[in-house]
């Protein structure tokens, strides 16, 4: 086998982490194929646990310590240059040097990127066949963020996507190949950078349908009564926030008031105030992080996906598909995905959408919403025939 270099921006961890499965199965996929060298940051303390399941899969690896306070202020650095903030936010000298002596000690003549922030470091090395997995196009994020926010945040959120994207089209136009989530999104990608469009390619998430399966027991976490409708996702990303917000606000009140059964389940690790506060609202529970969220999915009358800020494939919308669940999402949230409105989920475009939507389907249970959705998940998401495209790119001359 052949040496391999992959940069990935956060340790990559099994996949019952939901933000991220794409890291965690890309890097099993290619430890089969390669001798794979990975460097990494760990921003979490409680992610250093996962340390020996991730080096065990790896020849050599590096984990750089990263304190999201500290990467914080480091990126204000950016301000006085044209550097974007994600840039300077990920940017060690640490990692650096381990990278420039791995590159040396093992002739590494592959080296695989994983966000575009982490490209920084392999920038010396253009000798070497480089492919970039951008996932999404995270300029247009943070121009979303630009939108809803009021100034200073609204300035700040505007340069940071022209400044990133600045570095995205360098990053594209100088590597082999770029690679994203979705076709939509590789091909939004070539419509903000022309010169690279040749370059640009995608490959889809998967899921893990075995351990994703209806078929397994999970105990009832809702109590004796109580019919629920479920969120799941990260509670400190801001897209969920504002998911859930929006929702616990004005979609899920007159649910409630009409059926008292309902109960909004907001499940997810690292809550902030604003979404811990939600937990005051009548029919309203933050569980903060649980050690499983299947059997919350299982047992959920409804899965909900209420996203109005999005970027390529939503993980919880494919997770609760491969559960077999009746699911309503927003365009947004489907965006990327394969799935048939209708028939293997429920479309809901704005407030009045979704609590027609969900009243009509609350009222009359449709079980074969989640069956076809488990389906299309088994026929379409599969990862090993997803990653076999990072091979033929990385093998490409």
């Amino acid at each position: 086998m052949e040496n391999l270099l992959l940069l990935i921006h956060r340790i990559p961890y099994p996949p019952n982490k939901g933000d991220k499965i794409r890291s965690y199965h890309l890097l099993k996929h290619l430890a089969q194929h390669y001798h794979v060298h990975l460097a990494t940051f760990v921003d979490d303390e409680d992610d250093w646990q996962h340390v020996p399941t991730v080096q065990a899969m790896c020849t050599s690896s590096h984990f750089g310590k990263l304190n999201p306070l500290s990467g914080k202020l480091r990126s204000l650095a950016a301000l006085t240059s044209k550097r974007s903030l994600s840039f300077d936010y990920y940017r060690s000298s640490a990692m650096q040097a381990w990278v420039d002596q791995t590159m040396a000690a093992h002739k590494i003549e592959r080296v695989l990127v994983f966000s575009s922030p982490m490209a920084q470091y392999a920038e010396a090395y253009p000798a070497a066949r480089r492919v970039v997995d951008f996932c999404d196009v995270d300029s247009d994020k943070w121009r979303q963020y630009a939108s809803q926010k009021p100034w200073p945040m609204s300035w700040l959120y505007r340069r940071e996507a022209d400044t990133l994207l600045t570095y995205e089209r360098h990053v594209a136009a100088t590597c082999d190949a770029s690679l994203f989530v979705s076709d939509p999104e590789a091909e939004l990608f070539r419509t903000l950078a022309p010169e690279s469009a040749a370059k640009i390619g995608y490959f889809n998430n998967g899921v893990d349908t075995d351990y994703f399966s209806p078929e397994r027991t999970y105990a009832r976490p809702y109590a004796a009564g109580e019919r629920a409708l479920v969120f799941t996702g990260a509670m400190d990303y801001w897209p969920n926030i504002d998911a859930v917000q929006w929702f616990a606000n004005e979609i899920f009140p007159p649910l409630f008031k009409a059926n008292p059964a309902l109960r909004f389940y907001i499940v997810g690790a690292r809550p902030t105030p604003a979404v811990s506060a939600l937990g005051q609202l009548p029919g309203v529970t933050v569980t903060g992080t649980v050690p499983d969220v299947r059997p919350y999915i299982h047992h959920a009358e409804v899965t909900v996906a209420p996203l109005r800020i999005a970027r390529g494939i939503q993980n919880k919308v494919l997770e609760a598909m491969a559960m077999a669940r009746p699911m309503v999402v927003s365009p947004q949230a489907l965006e990327g995905i394969d799935a048939i409105p209708g028939s293997e989920l429920l479309l809901a475009d704005g407030a009045d959408a979704f609590i027609a939507t969900l009243s009509a389907l609350v009222a009359t249970p449709n079980a074969a919403l989640g069956s076809a959705a488990r389906s299309k998940v088994e026929r379409q998401y599969s990862w090993p025939s997803n990653l076999a495209r990072i091979e033929a790119r990385l093998e490409c001359s």
